[in-house]
């Protein structure tokens, strides 16, 4: 076995569902924020984004492998970087699976309302 494929089983976080493009997906992270003086105890704190899933990076066994999840928030879009493998990711969960047929779907970006939607798979 390669050095590499030993890094990428060694390193692999929490078992992943199957991720796809057009999933509405759950990500909940975990955080540590600063504190104001070294004296005090960290503050720890658990974080959701939802949103869908417009661009998937590697394959999901690699180290270095990533999502972009989009979401509407007050009027305007936001957008995220996930690496899959990272010790914040706490849990991703799959809320809606949608029909597609792009490799990317950066044509949301520029659409609103209804014309945004994705078809559900049944």
């Amino acid at each position: 076995m390669k050095i590499l494929e030993r890094l990428n089983l060694s390193s692999l976080g929490p078992s992943l569902p199957n991720l796809q493009l057009g999933d509405s997906v759950k990500v909940v992270i975990y955080l540590e924020l600063p504190t104001e003086s070294e004296g005090q105890t960290k503050k720890e704190k658990i974080q959701s984004f939802d949103g869908v899933i417009i661009a998937k990076h590697n394959k999901n066994n690699q180290i270095g492998s990533t999502i972009t999840v989009r979401k509407m928030f007050q009027g305007g879009g936001i957008e995220k970087v996930f690496i899959l493998n990272s010790p914040w990711i706490k849990e991703i969960t799959i809320v809606i699976r949608a029909k597609v047929k792009r490799a990317k779907l950066y044509y949301i970006r520029s659409r609103t309302g209804k014309s945004a939607r994705l078809k559900r798979k049944v």
